[in-house]
């Protein structure tokens, strides 16, 4: 598969089947993601893999942290705010997917919208999460590079036929995925991403997002 044809064929899976994805896969799309570029060749990450009983301990947990509204508390803080631009954006997203998602009665039940949201809780149902970490004492300057692994590995994972999501979500209790991972104290737990086979008749799974026109993108001179 070469790149453009993965870049669209990759999206945001959030319903897995429990197949499994074999370890030797696993450490094939880690170690070519790993030729990602960082700045002055610092390759500043750590990966930690949770799959099996570990990412089901974690799975329940999680649950349990989302049922009794435990606050979450990622190491990197999420933003508190967003230009309104990206804010409708956001809202645009949310409203499609649900009118793709529910009925009219079900958009009005709240129950139904707390188990959807719950299911980032439940890492989608995903067979492994990779957990990407970064050292404590580094700066932004090394989040770039962070997400170039992360592009990395999604996009890597499209050449095994491997399904993916990154979600800010699966960092939410980070001291869960310390202790169950051995993580040490040191390192911040940036992002989970989730790898798997898709569920292809779920719902969830029926929605792809649109991208802005490139001419509101690319500004050029001189071109």
């Amino acid at each position: 598969m070469n790149v453009i044809d993965a870049l669209h064929a990759r999206s945001t899976v959030r319903a897995y089947k429990p197949d499994p994805v074999g370890k030797d896969t696993i450490l094939k799309i880690l170690k070519a993601a790993t030729r990602a570029p960082s700045w002055a060749n610092t390759q500043p990450w750590e990966i930690f893999v949770a799959g099996g009983e570990a990412l089901e301990r974690l799975r329940t947990a999680y649950v349990v942290r989302s049922e009794e509204r435990v606050p979450s508390n990622p190491d990197l803080p999420a933003p508190q705010t967003w230009p309104p631009v990206i804010r409708q954006r956001m809202a645009e997203l949310m409203s499609a997917r649900a009118r793709l998602i529910f009925t009219d009665r079900e958009r009005d039940d709240a129950a139904i919208r707390q188990s959807l949201f719950e299911s980032n809780y439940r890492f989608f149902g995903a067979p492994t999460v990779v957990f990407l970490c970064l050292d404590r004492n580094l700066s932004s300057w090394s989040l770039f590079d962070m997400g170039l692994l992360a592009q990395s590995v999604m996009l890597v994972a499209q050449e095994y036929q491997v399904d993916s999501a990154p979600a800010f979500l699966f960092a939410s209790y980070p001291d869960l995925v310390r202790a169950e991972l051995d993580i040490p104290e040191d390192l911040s737990i940036l992002i989970g991403l989730a790898l798997g086979y898709a569920d292809t008749n779920h719902p969830q799974n029926r929605y792809r997002s649109a991208r802005r026109p490139i001419q509101d993108v690319v500004h050029c001179k001189g071109l």
